[in-house]
């Protein structure tokens, strides 16, 4: 698949580093060489420096012949432009970056898929809506839902309160399929599990089961539920602003901003949030703002580090629910190794939406493990592929890939050594990075 990604921003190189990562073909196209000489020359893809919206540079690399034309540069209307000539000139789908929440709108959507913008990303709300899975289901570190909820992934952080530590897989419920352990974060590493793995202390544990199973699954992490109802939010920042403004109903939320300039210019933009001027790097601004009394704090400052300190900061006050945007995907794993709840990062979520279209996956299904090593995809088995030969025991797949789950017609069911795969399943695939152009095979 031929892929041209206009932008060199940290979305597009993310995106071009991952992608090449799969043995596709990639152009990232920027401006700024600058940009381009920035990129290590031991990734899969060629550089161009050209204008996005230039009709030579859109010849140049070829854009009749693409496949996926992904415009993420910080400009919008750019990026529509981008998407527009490259549309009338050959490419088969354009992806759009966006920032104006008017554009998702049907009938605005529809418009601009007629100028040539086929898919509209927009990753200040996909943040938000990670953030609300997140409050609605703060026990997890991770909720993603599959076909309309009939599966779900759930990542949980286990401590010794869980009997799962120090138990092998293999003698987890042992006759039964009421969840499956699909992955580990240990560390800084990610482990696709076998039978003869142990779970142990301070392990994220990726399970995917069924929605009768998911209080089973809750207990076994030694968890509980809560409801939450007041969010201290650190930050006025985009996401920030997307959040309040989409959920300002049904969260009480007040933000805490260090520039006077952003609290007025919110102010009137967000009439169900308050707006506090300080500094939430202040212990003392906390106190003031009774920290202790909220049920979640969202630490949604342009600083990785800061946030990441900050919800440290919210745990000694007692704060049930943390949640920090980390964008530096340098301290990805090791946030996730602190005791700071939910980690979101736009830049992968963006990605992973990205990647389902690549994919032709149905958005409205289809759901992506946001992790920096390791990638969820849905596949679906056509006729005569390996993956439908014998039941899954015999099958010899590759190191580093799981079968979770199959979706077959209207039925749901978790994945088990005797599960034979029939032609047309969907099937929810955990794999390493860097492997899913061998877990695709299995199903052409």
């Amino acid at each position: 698949m031929k892929i041209i990604i206009a932008g060199a921003g940290e979305v597009g190189v993310h995106l071009a580093k991952m992608l090449s990562n799969e043995d596709q073909d990639i152009i990232l196209v920027d401006g700024d060489q600058t940009k381009l000489d920035l990129i290590d020359s031991n990734y899969n893809l060629m550089t161009w420096n050209g204008s996005t919206s230039s009709f030579e540079t859109m010849r140049d690399v070829g854009v009749e012949s693409c496949d996926l034309y992904i415009a993420v540069t910080p400009f919008e209307t750019r990026n529509i432009t981008s998407c527009s000539i490259a549309k009338r000139l050959g490419a088969k789908k354009t992806v759009a970056r966006i920032d104006n929440s008017e554009f998702l709108q049907p009938q605005n959507g529809k418009i601009l898929k007629e100028v040539g913008a086929d898919f509209l990303i927009y990753p200040e709300n996909l943040a938000a809506q990670e953030i609300d899975m997140s409050l609605a289901h703060n026990w997890a570190r991770y909720w993603g839902e599959l076909h309309d909820g009939q599966l779900v992934l759930i990542g949980v952080k286990l401590h010794d309160d869980s009997p799962l530590v120090d138990t092998m897989l293999k003698d987890i419920t042992p006759g039964k399929h009421d969840f499956h352990v699909a992955a580990i974060k240990r560390n800084n590493e990610t482990i696709i599990p076998h039978g003869n793995d142990v779970i142990l202390h301070d392990d994220i544990v990726y399970f995917i089961t069924t929605p009768p199973f998911i209080d089973e699954v809750r207990e076994l992490c030694g968890k509980r539920k809560r409801i939450i109802r007041k969010a201290l939010v650190m930050g006025a920042t985009r996401i920030a602003a997307r959040f309040a403004l989409v959920y300002g109903e049904k969260y009480n939320i007040r933000i805490v901003e260090e520039d006077r300039q952003r609290c007025e210019e919110l102010a009137t933009k967000l009439p169900n949030c308050e707006l506090v001027c300080g500094d939430g790097r202040d212990i003392e601004v906390l106190r003031e703002n009774n920290i202790y009394q909220y049920d979640a704090f969202l630490a949604l400052t342009d600083s990785s580090e800061t946030n990441i300190l900050s919800c440290l900061t919210a745990k000694e006050f007692g704060v049930p629910k943390t949640i920090a945007d980390v964008e530096n995907l340098q301290f990805f794993s090791q946030a996730e190794n602190l005791n700071i709840g939910t980690i979101i990062n736009k830049k992968l979520l963006a990605s992973s939406r990205i990647f389902k279209i690549m994919l032709d996956a149905d958005e409205s299904n289809a759901k992506f493990l946001v992790l920096a090593d390791a990638e969820v995809a849905e596949l679906q088995a056509n006729p005569g592929s390996k993956i439908t030969k014998a039941v899954v025991k015999d099958l010899k797949l590759p190191f580093g890939m799981t079968l979770a789950a199959l979706s077959r017609g209207d039925h749901c069911e978790l994945i088990s050594g005797m599960t034979h795969i029939q032609p047309y399943d969907y099937v929810v695939v955990f794999c390493l990075s860097g492997t899913f152009s061998k877990v695709e095979k299995l199903f052409n």
